[in-house]
């Protein structure tokens, strides 16, 4: 099992739909609109590397109104 955090930048005005959308994806531990450069940010899991870069492909970066991600996998030190 692998976790990320996935950042999400949004088009304006898109914001509350892109949180509410992402929050119902199915491996989406947490969501969370947040401030800075990102303006979302939500915990992911995924069972191995590969299935977590189609979760971000075919899952979060495919919703209307997201126009950058940055996925940060969590490290087990």
């Amino acid at each position: 099992m692998i976790e990320a955090y996935v950042l999400i930048q949004a088009r304006i005005g898109k914001l509350t739909s892109v949180a509410a959308e992402a929050s119902r994806i199915g491996r989406v531990a947490t969501a969370a609109v947040i401030a800075g450069p990102y303006d979302m940010i939500v915990r992911v899991a995924a069972e191995d590397v590969d299935s977590l870069g189609r979760l971000v492909v075919s899952k979060i970066q495919v919703i209307d109104g997201v126009t950058r991600t940055l996925t940060c996998p969590i490290l087990h030190l």
